[in-house]
């Protein structure tokens, strides 16, 4: 097998800019320590998928070699700018435009100049591959496709891989709980909006770190992605099943918390 680590990250871009908070300090530390496990793994290539890359037409796939620019986000700019080193292993990247279309997902490469790297990619390379010294290979979330397409999609790209020598991490990048505080908080007290959030949140994590089948894992975290809000459908957690195989041994759950009201975790998997 080629795949060599697998995680799953919070994009939300607060405790990476505010570290020093403590509701986001677990979290940005759990993170760190995450990124010298994937480092630890070796991996020639880091398979992305973030919830905040969306496209609608395609499934789209990175095919610019690098990027070294700087962000704001469209949410939480007053928090600060986010400077970044990307670069791409655009051989895999293009293996897995043809690849999706054997799958029957429609696909395409993107790559021009200022293209707008997303905020989840950002936080997540900052903190688990400072500099961008391993190349990422990222796949966008289309608004349209289904959990399972994801789990397909993740399942297509880690078979590439393996058929090209590679040595892979699978990242999933997103949130858990979606709802947010829609007023201004003090963020030093701040937690999960609901009970009932935190609750299905901390159900989710218990079988994540049971293990189990992918389609056991997959039914729950869809059943949960409903009662939860979570962020856009869970998907990405299909992105790491997908990579993972078909059967999970389990997990070591980092990190869990807020994230102005939305659940955020920071979780290893076992490979």
């Amino acid at each position: 097998m080629s795949l060599v680590a697998a995680y799953l990250v919070p994009g939300n871009p607060l405790p990476y800019l505010r570290p020093e908070n403590p509701p986001w300090a677990g979290i940005a530390s759990a993170c760190r320590a995450a990124g010298r496990s994937l480092s630890a793994a070796r991996p020639d290539t880091i398979l992305v998928y973030s919830t905040q890359w969306m496209a609608v037409l395609d499934q789209l796939w990175q095919m610019r070699r690098s990027f070294d620019d700087l962000h704001v986000d469209e949410n939480w700019y007053e928090y600060g700018d986010l400077e970044y080193q990307i670069t791409c292993d655009t051989e895999l990247a293009a293996a897995c435009v043809e690849g999706s279309k054997e799958i029957g997902i429609s696909s395409k490469g993107v790559d021009y100049e200022k293209f707008p790297i997303d905020t989840g990619t950002i936080v997540a390379n900052g903190f688990m591959n400072p500099g961008g010294r391993i190349p990422l290979t990222i796949g966008s979330n289309n608004l349209y496709h289904s959990f399972d397409d994801t789990v397909r999609l993740a399942e297509m790209a880690v078979d590439k891989a393996n058929r090209m020598g590679r040595r892979v991490a699978i990242l999933g990048i997103g949130g858990m709980s979606g709802s947010i505080f829609r007023h201004e908080i003090d963020i030093t007290t701040d937690g999960i909006a609901t009970a009932e959030d935190d609750e299905w949140n901390r159900k989710m994590l218990a079988r994540i770190q049971q293990g189990g089948s992918v389609s056991e894992l997959g039914a729950f975290a869809q059943e949960y992605a409903k009662a939860a809000k979570a962020d856009m459908g869970f998907k990405h957690f299909g992105w790491v099943l997908g990579g993972l195989g078909r059967n999970i041994s389990g997990a070591q759950i980092h990190a869990y918390g807020a994230t102005y009201g939305s659940g955020a975790a920071v979780i290893e998997f076992r490979t």
